[in-house]
């Protein structure tokens, strides 16, 4: 037997097994970590020997593929939601689920924000840094009680789509995914459209997500080249907090989380999810992620009728790094900056904000809405904002990271609670880089996760209460 045979499933079609053999040389992963250190050595190169057009060409490289991926934002959150929504119907306990699931995403985003707190108390990020309240910007736009709840409803259905406002693309998807459930039959037509422009967009937004590692490269490049570690360094309390605030979450919570409550192995969520926490730390776009999303945690045994709903409603809502550990790290430094003192009624008022309003972020690259919101919601200056502007890109990464990873994780434990969840996919499940929106879809449909397509129609792997 061959080597090649040896790692390759015998019952893969030949072009599949070419494909997973170019993968094997040269994975993913390797190409993302080539595109970053690629993109730190041209960003100090760009910066040190004042080359302006290599900055240039960094800002652009990767500002278009930040474009691209929001080319795809405004259609493929619409689709999937009401897609996610109409696929309840074929899942047992649809209402239970969805209950849970937004529980869990409160309870963790409560956990978070509790630990990003906690860190700001302890290190005073805002201290020490040399910046003062003129080196503030007030920013073009901000978030508002007001502006968030009357915002929620679209004043038509066009502009949301040319202005990408998420939130009301959101409303929209799904008060048309409710109307199609209560239609039945009459609404199959729409479905039919729906879901195939929903492949259609996902097949698009895989073209994109190959170009990661160029605009990684340029992503990076441009941020070492513009901010420099002079300007790092001035927050580097502040940087280090969200990191560790993000990293404690991350492999601290959702792994004890995923041992206690799950009752499964936290590696091996880890080994599984990892194609798409990766994507995530280079695009800092949860939306763009979410179709890699979504095959890993099908591919962790949460059934797909399931998964299709809680990931694209994770991908607007489950926010733990952007609207939970990040704006209670900012109010802190900031507060600190203008000398505001902060009460418990305050840090009461962080926590509420970040698990009520977390869909203000709605996925996209940034927390500055977010971050507006907590900031009105206190009363501290909102030129506190136009402080965190320049390291943003930096913070985004690991928020991220950390967002992505959650909306992965609420399912497997709603799934492994409600007895749903495919143990033997879940164990299965490897660290391969998802390399195309075929070929997952094939190891989707082929594969291991057979069972979990059908978890409904079968027997459920026990889970111990």
């Amino acid at each position: 037997m061959s080597a090649n045979s040896a790692t390759t499933p015998d019952n893969v079609p030949e072009k599949q097994k070419t494909r997973f053999r170019i993968s094997d040389k040269f994975p993913f992963w390797a190409q993302i970590v080539t595109g970053l250190v690629l993109g730190v050595l041209l960003g100090w190169l760009a910066r040190s020997q004042d080359i302006s057009w290599l900055k240039t060409t960094l800002e652009q490289v990767g500002g278009i593929f930040v474009q691209l991926l929001k080319l795809a934002v405004a259609p493929l959150v619409f689709f999937a939601i009401l897609v996610s929504i109409t696929n309840l119907r074929k899942v047992n306990n649809a209402a239970r689920l969805a209950s849970r699931t937004l529980l869990w995403f409160m309870i963790t985003s409560l956990i978070a924000v509790a630990i990003g707190i906690t860190i700001g108390l302890l290190t005073n990020p805002g201290a020490g840094t040399g910046l003062t309240p003129k080196d503030g910007q007030k920013p073009e736009g901000s978030g508002s009680w007001i502006d968030f709840l009357t915002g929620i409803v679209p004043t038509d259905v066009i502009t949301p789509f040319t202005e990408l406002n998420v939130l009301q693309i959101v409303f929209m998807a799904a008060v048309a995914g409710i109307a199609a459930l209560q239609l039945g039959e009459k609404a199959e037509p729409i479905l039919k459209l729906s879901n195939s422009v929903l492949e259609l967009l996902q097949k698009a937004l895989w073209w994109v997500i190959r170009l990661a590692p160029v605009g990684t490269v340029g992503l990076i490049g441009f941020a070492i080249a513009d901010y420099g570690w002079e300007l790092i360094s001035k927050y580097a309390t502040f940087t280090a907090d969200v990191y560790i605030g993000c990293a404690l979450v991350m492999f601290g919570v959702y792994p004890l989380l995923l041992a206690t409550v799950a009752k499964v192995n936290p590696l091996q969520f880890f080994k599984g999810a990892w194609p798409a926490i990766q994507l995530a730390f280079v695009s800092r776009s949860s939306v763009g992620t979410m179709p890699v999303t979504q095959r890993v945690t099908e591919r962790l045994g949460v059934p797909k009728e399931y998964a299709s709903f809680a990931v694209p409603f994770g991908a607007t809502t489950k926010m733990d790094g952007c609207a939970a550990i990040y704006p209670a790290l900012a109010a802190i430094f900031i507060a600190q900056i203008f000398d505001v003192q902060l009460g418990i009624q305050d840090y009461l008022l962080i926590a509420f904000v970040s698990v009520i309003g977390s869909a203000a972020t709605a996925g996209l690259t940034g927390a500055t809405v977010m971050l507006t919101l907590t900031l009105s919601t206190l009363g501290l200056p909102l030129e506190g904002v136009g402080l965190l502007m320049a390291i943003d890109p930096i913070l985004d990464m690991v928020r991220t990271a950390t967002n992505v990873a959650g909306q992965s994780l609420v399912p497997v434990i709603v799934a492994a609670r409600e007895k749903i969840l495919d143990h033997d996919a879940y164990n299965s499940a490897s660290s391969s880089p998802v390399d195309g929106y075929d070929e997952v879809r094939d190891d989707v449909r082929d594969g291991a996760s057979d069972d979990v397509r059908g978890a409904e129609q079968k027997d459920a792997v026990p889970v111990p209460a």
